[in-house]
């Protein structure tokens, strides 16, 4: 009996392959499972940051005038491969390494068209799936052997073949009074304006505060409903509230929609409602309107039960806002980040969701509350490096842009969105401050830029 080809090619490679060796018998049969014939696989592709080169970039051909081979244009999966010396074990040095290489392709000018990822070495490999300027795991890193080789090439190909429109994200701190629903309403205002269809979601039934923000009535079906509905008998056009206002710097008419939220979820118990619905229910909910956004919020409450929970499972990402002066919050985010994320994420099983690092949400910062605040997240990285029970490295997370653990007040940047009036008086005009107010409009077109457009 013949072997499957990719089971022949891992059979084939020597213990010891280096990386043009994989590259030649197992990745050229992998992009044959794939879908991707040779023309559409292009060697060495130049990501257009200096002279890097990733080693494979994949696009299927549009038609005769547009073959990928010979036009290099437009890119849809990049891959960069390792020797097996190489130790891709999810964690080492080496895997890490190779994280931020492919990040960093993934980022570069000539692959803005790019929406996946991957990493192997012929005994390891994972997906990435990339959303603007947004990079999560699409699976964990998987061991490969010839029994299971031909099921996840067949599930990295399903996911590719069906990229999902929607990014998923949950904006959460444990800590409350940080600007959550402000970042949620304005944020998908800002969107709106840079042409993306959003849809956010009131999950936080006990304050409502979204739902008020936008002076929102309930429709006969409610998030309730939604949750409740197993047999998809209810509309989600009858769940829905959409959100439209004429911009009059554009002379354009923007909107987007909403769930808010219902006050029966309120009333409930905590253990009356895991009795009713399972922790990835509003997951599941969401999973049916992922192809009809490009963003999906969620407004999340702070503390750490069935809704939060609940609405982190449903991300693909959690942005954390946080006050320089406020230390619980920046407490919180640690926590987040270090323990309540990772839950999840062994929940999942897939790698998901990841934190962005932290933004500073609230009055405009002096030089020394600053570096008042610098020196205690300082403090907060190095007690998690050298916590014994559970070591964790929160440096990404708070200074993205550190480098060679110098700490001066450049590199340990972390953005801000400052408070002005304008954002905190447009809460009593029901209107989200972006579509009012220059300044407004500035500070969450950078917040949006930093963190999700490329």
């Amino acid at each position: 009996m013949n072997e499957q080809p990719l089971i022949q090619a891992l059979n084939s490679l020597p213990d010891n392959a280096q990386e043009p060796v994989v590259g030649n018998i197992f990745i050229s049969q992998f992009c044959k499972e794939l879908g991707y014939d040779i023309t559409e696989v292009f060697p060495s592709f130049s990501t257009g940051n200096g002279g890097e080169a990733v080693d494979f970039a994949l696009r299927h051909n549009r038609d005769s005038s547009d073959i990928f081979i010979n036009t290099g244009a437009n890119p849809q999966v990049l891959i960069e491969i390792k020797g097996r010396d190489i130790n891709l074990s999810e964690g080492t040095a080496q895997y890490k390494s190779t994280v931020k290489q492919i990040n960093k392709y993934l980022l570069a000018p000539n692959c803005k068209s790019v929406q996946w990822g991957i990493i192997t070495n012929s005994l390891h490999i994972q997906l990435f799936r990339k959303h603007g300027k947004v990079i999560y795991p699409a699976s964990r890193c998987l061991e490969i052997n010839k029994i299971n080789i031909n099921e996840i090439t067949r599930q990295i190909k399903q996911k590719i073949e069906n990229t999902i429109r929607a990014l998923t994200l949950a904006i959460y701190n444990n800590k409350g009074g940080v600007g959550k629903t402000t970042t949620t309403v304005n944020l998908a205002a800002i969107l709106t304006l840079l042409g993306k269809k959003v849809l956010i979601i009131d999950f936080d039934p006990n304050q409502k505060d979204l739902t008020n923000a936008l002076n929102l009535k309930q429709n006969t079906e409610t998030l309730y409903s939604l949750l409740e509905d197993k047999n998809n008998n209810i509309s989600f056009k009858d769940v829905f509230r959409t959100y439209s206002i004429k911009y009059k710097k554009m002379n354009k008419i923007f909107s987007f929609d909403i769930i808010p939220a219902h006050s029966k979820l309120a009333d409930l118990g905590e253990d009356q409602i895991k009795q009713l619905f399972k922790l990835n229910r509003l997951s599941q909910v969401l999973e049916k309107l992922k192809m009809y956004y490009d963003y999906i919020l969620i407004d999340v409450p702070p503390n750490w039960r069935f809704f939060s929970r609940s609405a982190i499972i449903a991300s693909d990402v959690v942005l954390i806002p946080t006050r320089p002066n406020d230390i619980f919050s920046l407490e919180n985010a640690a926590i987040t980040i270090k323990k309540y994320i990772p839950e999840i994420q062994q929940f999942k099983k897939d790698g998901s969701p990841i934190a962005l690092p932290v933004f500073w949400n609230g009055e405009k910062v002096t030089d020394s509350q600053r570096e008042t605040a610098f020196n205690y997240i300082d403090d907060i990285i190095e007690k998690s490096k050298k916590d014994q029970e559970c070591p964790f490295d929160l440096q990404p997370y708070f200074y993205p842009y550190l480098k060679n653990y110098m700490k001066d007040n450049q590199s340990r940047h972390i953005f801000e969105v400052p408070y002005s009036a304008h954002i905190v008086n447009a809460t009593f005009s029901k209107m989200p401050s972006v579509y009012q107010h220059k300044i407004s409009y500035s500070y969450y077109l950078d917040l949006a830029k930093e963190y999700f457009v490329q």
